[in-house]
């Protein structure tokens, strides 16, 4: 037992909000009492450590005071901030929790900073069921995440009225022009429709030239006042409703692809059964702990990750990983916040938290890989500067020139550089890549394939070679032992079990293997002591006093240790069939051979002839199993080149080699073992990316699942969005000539210059958004 004191709540407690927090804390398994010091503010709890870790009460106490806090007006509620809070947050909070909440009105918000906010609520009088106050009320990041989604239904709407307001006044002073309509009248509603028209364009132009650069709206708009001052006002406000209406539309496509991703978080329920004591209470998701029990019933969706602690069920990761056919659960197998239960109930213990599932972070991860630029893009954007700083340069000649120089009249000249002004912008020619990489990054999202930017994308569709790991990539990574031979006075069950001691310490999926063996013979497996892992050779360490080696042939020649001959022979015999030989050695002698078999994935023949007809040219396995094993799974796997007794350094020289001699290389592995090759290719692929944290952190592109058909698709969906974007280039690039060429060469209308430059940016964006239907 153990007891630890935290001072949690401030100013005093009353005794209102030790009921609540009594309540609270007595519910979680550990916490045996709690006493409050009712003057000082302080909390004392007595845990039990073999049931509840120090880390995790104090996480349980924590989190209790702030639900305390959030149920009891003479407490303090705190939450966590993710950015800076600022004053502006506070008062929103204010305004919220005075709204929702009865609080006073005079509600202080004190503390606002270090990224927590503290707000005291001066109201004792909350009902018993007002449970709490939400943590979107109380957290600065969620309280900025409601803002941005009311900000982007505002703005919509806000576009779509003044495009209407645009398209109305102008219409009305366009008729009322030839219906004798008093000149003031229509001067106020030509100056609405160019005030309602250029809104935002005049904003997103002062802002670049703040930045001193030079964007499309500011042609857009100094077009639309050049029409004005030479008489044409009609013009000028077709222009710009043309203009607000191809924005709106824009805007609309290309939040249909960011909606695609957002929509994966209403998979997630708000709430969860959690077990408090002996009761099943429903809580927000945002209340869950590390270590609760949850219980999710036959049909609902899965709240938060965690792994199974009782039950059996299938359960549908479509959301997640893209697998189509739903996935056995059973003990100890995890699950992932947003996926289906099947039939059968199922306990789980919660290993995340709400705002760290996998889910959430593929949803991050997606926003950010959508913000980042490819090189595509960022090339045009330099492009763009020169370009605009070229088309004013051409607007300003084309007046002084005919003007000054020829003596032309000024209305026509004024007029044919405005027309230019607008047939010479490169609108098209900026959006056709992000409108294109954006789609294929959400579509790869939803099929469960993350693109860590449009970098990546972009790179993706240039491989020429894709390297893969053999274990647990293109085999199963599941290894069985086929065959146990002693070669000193053990038994077989003696030699699996000291082998199993040392091999408990290492992660390798061969020594899972033997581990997985030991438990199954219900061997009692003694500790080991000064392990240590030998990457690509094997392991060492002590087991009952005496040093132990287990590894392959490496292993011992580096250490001078001879491999007798008609041991060697043995092993190689079993090595010819394709399975893999482990040495046990104990000085002076050798104590036995550990046989294992890896299984090539069913799917992965099927997978390296669909990489053929992509168009990728070499497909090559990389491997530290020893040279006989290689060349038969790469024989079944049809590979076109192997390598074998690789080293994690050696898979680096191997990538270097084949990228010198073929091009842009992809490696594909697990995301641990090859975090190495996985940083040196071109492209680094993780498989099983819903289940490991560094798979989803070191590579470029990720497998939410463990289907091999995904990367297939991935590339062919990098290479379908490279064949997207280069039609919408030549396509803008085309209409660009086209109106220029008809401005000059036949007098070319402004409205129709308009028509045709509007028409194309909306054109290539919906090709862009063709890419969402992508199906490989």
């Amino acid at each position: 037992m153990t007891t630890t004191e935290l001072e949690t709540l401030s100013p005093p407690i009353g005794a209102r909000c030790t009921d609540v927090l009594s309540d609270t804390l007595e519910g979680y398994a550990g916490i045996e009492s709690v006493e409050f010091d009712l003057e000082s503010g302080q909390l004392k709890a007595t845990f039990d450590q073999r049931i509840i870790s120090n880390e995790s009460a104090l996480q349980v106490i924590n989190k209790a005071g702030e639900i305390a806090a959030t149920r009891v007006g003479q407490c303090v509620a705190k939450a966590e901030h993710g950015h800076a809070a600022c004053a502006g947050c506070a008062g929103q909070m204010g305004e919220m929790l005075v709204a929702q909440y009865q609080a006073a009105a005079t509600l202080p918000i004190a503390n606002i900073q270090g990224g927590v906010i503290e707000a005291s609520l001066n109201q004792p009088h909350l009902a018993e069921g007002e449970i709490s106050i939400a943590q979107a009320s109380l957290s600065g990041n969620k309280i900025a995440e409601t803002k941005k989604i009311d900000f982007s239904i505002a703005q919509e709407k806000k576009e779509v009225a003044l495009t209407i307001l645009t398209l109305l006044t102008a219409l009305v002073a366009f008729i009322g022009t030839r219906n004798g309509m008093p000149t003031l009248t229509i001067a106020i509603l030509y100056g609405v429709a160019y005030v309602a028209g250029g809104w935002y364009g005049v904003q997103a132009s002062l802002d670049a030239l703040r930045e001193k650069t030079i964007n499309v709206d500011l042609l857009m708009i100094l077009a639309a006042i050049g029409a004005a001052l030479i008489g044409q006002p009609a013009e000028g406000a077709i222009l710009l409703f043309l203009f607000s209406l191809s924005n709106t539309l824009q805007s609309y496509a290309m939040d249909r692809s960011r909606k695609a991703i957002e929509k994966l978080l209403d998979l997630r329920p708000a709430t969860a059964t959690l077990k408090r004591g002996e009761k099943w209470i429903d809580v927000p998701i945002d209340e869950l702990l590390l270590g609760d029990t949850v219980i999710v019933r036959p049909g609902e969706r899965f709240p938060i990750d965690g792994s199974v602690t009782h039950g059996q069920s299938e359960v549908d990761q479509a959301a997640i990983t893209g697998e189509s056919v739903p996935v056995h659960k059973d003990v100890d197998d995890k699950v992932f916040a947003g996926t289906v239960n099947g039939t059968g109930a199922l306990e789980i213990k919660v290993t995340r938290l709400a705002k760290d599932t996998t889910l959430a972070r593929i949803v991050q991860m997606v926003e950010d890989a959508q913000s980042t630029k490819a090189q595509t893009q960022r090339m045009l954007d330099d492009f763009e500067q020169v370009y605009a700083i070229i088309v004013l340069a051409a607007a300003a000649l084309l007046i002084v020139v005919p003007y000054f120089l020829l003596g032309e009249a000024f209305q026509p000249v004024f007029y044919r550089a405005m027309t230019w002004l607008v047939v010479a912008s490169p609108c098209a020619l900026v959006i056709s890549t992000p409108a294109s990489f954006l789609s294929a990054i959400a579509n790869g999202a939803r099929n469960g394939v993350l693109f860590k930017g449009g970098v990546h994308l972009e790179k993706t569709a240039t491989l020429k070679v894709l390297a893969f790991d053999k274990t647990g990539t293109l085999t199963h990574g599941m290894p069985k032992i086929t065959a146990l031979i002693p070669l000193s006075n053990l038994d077989e069950d003696e030699l699996l079990r000291l082998t199993a001691a040392l091999e408990a310490r290492s992660e390798h999926p061969l020594a899972r293997s033997i581990v997985r063996s030991a438990h199954e013979r219900d061997l009692n497996l003694p500790l080991s002591t000064s392990f240590r892992s030998v990457p690509g050779q094997g392991v060492e360490g002590k087991v009952e006093g005496k040093t132990l080696w287990i590894g392959n042939e490496r292993l011992f020649e580096e250490r001078g240790v001879a491999i007798p001959a008609d041991v060697l022979s043995r092993a190689r015999a079993i090595e010819d069939e394709g399975q893999t030989v482990m040495y046990a050695y104990s000085a002076p002698e050798f104590l036995g051979l550990v046989a294992v078999a890896d299984t090539l994935r069913e799917d992965a023949v099927e997978m390296i002839k669909a990489l053929k007809v992509a168009g990728i040219e070499r497909v090559v396995m990389l491997t530290g199993d020893n040279p006989r094993v290689a060349a038969k799974i790469a024989e079944r796997a049809g590979v076109d080149e192997y390598h074998a007794n690789l080293l994690p350094q050696d898979k680096v020289t191997v990538l270097k080699t084949l990228q010198n001699k073929y091009g842009p290389v992809a490696m594909v592995g697990d995301g641990v073992n090859d975090a190495p090759s996985l940083a040196t290719a071109d492209i680094g692929i993780a498989m099983g990316g819903a289940g490991t944290d560094v798979a989803i952190e070191t590579a470029d592109v990720v497998l939410m699942s463990d289907d091999l058909q995904k990367i297939p698709f991935a590339i062919g969906l990098a290479r379908r969005a490279k064949k997207v974007v280069w039609q919408n280039l030549v396509f803008a690039l085309a209409v660009i000539v086209l109106l220029v060429v008809s401005a000059f060469g036949a007098n070319l209308a402004l409205p129709l210059g308009v028509i045709g430059h509007e028409g194309s940016t909306v054109l290539v964006v919906l090709n862009g958004l063709r890419l969402l239907g992508y199906k490989g």
